[in-house]
C-alpha cells in the first residue's frame, strides 16, 4: 500500500470542549482545527503531536456512527488513519488480499482529505483508515 506515516489516530468523545483541556493543557498539544463533517455526523477538532495528528470525533445526531460507538463501547480509541499516495489503488490492493472493505471507493472526510475505511473484522480488529 505504500503508507508513509500514520495520519492520524481518531478518538471518540461525546463532547470535544469537555477533553480540551487535557490535549491543551495538560498535554500541552494545541487544537488548530475544528469542523463538521455533515454527511458523517460528527463534529471533528484536531490536534498534532509530531507529525501524527490526534482527531477527537464527536457525534452531531444520535444514529451517527460515532454515538453508536461510544454507547456500544464507551469513549476511547475509534480508528488508526494511515496515510496512502492513493486511497482508490490502496483499496484495491486490499480487496485483492482479501480484505473487507467499508468503502467501496475514496470519499471526502475531514481537513479535505480522500478518505476510505477497511473493516476491522479484516483488520485484527481495527478499524483501519486509510487517507490521502
Amino acid at each position: 500500500m505504500n503508507i508513509s506515516h500514520i495520519e492520524h489516530i481518531g478518538i471518540a468523545v461525546r463532547k470535544i470542549a469537555d477533553h480540551l483541556p487535557y490535549y491543551e493543557n495538560v498535554l500541552g498539544l494545541k487544537c488548530y482545527n475544528i469542523e463538521e463533517v455533515a454527511d458523517q455526523k460528527v463534529k471533528t477538532a484536531f490536534f498534532k503531536a509530531g507529525q501524527t495528528k490526534i482527531e477527537l470525533l464527536e457525534p452531531t445526531s444520535e444514529d451517527s456512527t460515532i454515538a453508536k460507538f461510544i454507547e456500544k463501547r464507551g469513549e476511547g480509541v475509534h480508528h488508526i488513519a494511515f496515510a496512502v499516495p492513493d486511497v482508490a489503488q490502496a483499496l484495491t490492493e486490499a480487496a485483492a488480499k482479501n480484505v473487507q472493505l467499508i468503502d467501496k471507493a475514496p470519499r471526502k472526510g475531514a481537513e479535505g482529505l480522500q478518505i476510505a475505511f477497511l473493516h476491522p473484522k479484516s483488520t485484527g480488529s481495527v478499524l483501519t483508515e486509510l487517507c490521502q
